[in-house]
């Protein structure tokens, strides 16, 4: 069985169905690329993934590390190059953690976030501009 199904919609529109729970992402072209802008595009999909994942891995290792993790936020920011239309860089601001986390603490969790598997697969070109605010 497939992990996910994939369905192109018509006019730049496609549907990814998540086999196992039957959730559903829509996409859509962007604006800048003869779409209409009205989802995610594939690239956006590309760079919310990078930020759910570093959260994925950050919270493990809070819970294993008993580290508080709850209300934690991220900005992100998608750069595109033109020729040939690539991510060229993820911006990614990562605030909203508890003022009184240890050097130690921030550290385990840094370092789960930036070994998360989304961002050890992309290509080494695409730059991640990876910030924490603690």
């Amino acid at each position: 069985m497939p992990t996910i199904r994939s369905r192109y919609l018509g006019d730049l529109r496609t549907e990814q169905t998540h086999v196992a729970s039957g959730a559903v992402i829509i996409t859509d072209a962007p604006i800048d690329n003869q779409g209409k802008g009205e989802a995610f595009s594939p690239t956006d999909s590309v760079c919310s993934a990078l930020a759910a994942c570093m959260f994925t891995l950050m919270g493990i290792a809070a819970q294993t590390h008993a580290i508080p993790f709850a209300g934690i936020e991220a900005e992100v920011d998608k750069f595109m190059s033109a020729s040939p239309r690539k991510i060229q860089k993820i911006a990614i601001r990562i605030y909203g953690f508890d003022p009184a986390l240890t050097e130690h603490q921030q550290k385990i969790l840094e370092r789960a976030a930036r070994t998360c598997p989304v961002s050890l697969s992309l290509h080494p070109d695409v730059e991640q501009d990876i910030r924490f605010e603690f």
